[in-house]
């Protein structure tokens, strides 16, 4: 399934998308938020557009663990957007995407004048990639094993 997530701030609106096989992030694009609902229509038309079967937004979660004003800024935002969508909205924490995405970019080779443009999409393919991984991490851990667990402490499967 495609993931589109998103990394919201007052001014531009981060995108990018995964593949099919959620496997892999990619920056999308940047909103231009001239006003709420233009940004809206525009998310939602990317996510029609992408055919997400998910939307990921990434909650600025402060190091105190709480929601503060642009948390809330982001929730708001969010919650309109919900009503606008097909598909399920979920949050994930976005907690320092941006400076990895800097790092990223400066690794890459990216010249400094051109990293303010990608720097949105690039943070927002940072929350995805962290949100697929965990996403993994997670299915792995629910499915069964196929190998017997040992009945003692150094026991091998075969009992010896």
């Amino acid at each position: 399934m495609v993931i589109v997530a998103l990394d919201v701030g007052q001014a531009r609106i981060g995108v990018a998308t995964s593949d099919e096989s959620e496997l892999l992030a990619s920056p999308h694009s940047v909103i231009r938020r001239r006003s709420t609902a233009t940004a809206l229509e525009a998310v939602a038309r990317v996510a029609r557009e992408a055919g997400a079967g998910l939307v990921v937004v990434g909650l600025p979660i402060s190091f105190d663990g709480r929601l503060h004003g642009q948390a809330q800024s982001v929730r708001a935002f969010a919650e309109q957007l919900r009503r606008r969508l097909a598909v399920p909205l979920t949050y994930a924490d976005e907690t320092l995407s941006t400076v990895r995405a800097e790092e990223q970019l400066r690794a890459a080779g990216v010249r400094p004048e051109r990293i303010r443009e990608r720097i949105d999409a690039a943070a927002a393919a940072v929350i995805l990639q962290e949100f697929l991984n965990e996403r993994r991490r997670a299915r792995a851990a629910a499915e069964p094993s196929i190998y017997p667990a040992p009945t003692e402490a150094g026991d091998d499967a075969a009992g010896r």
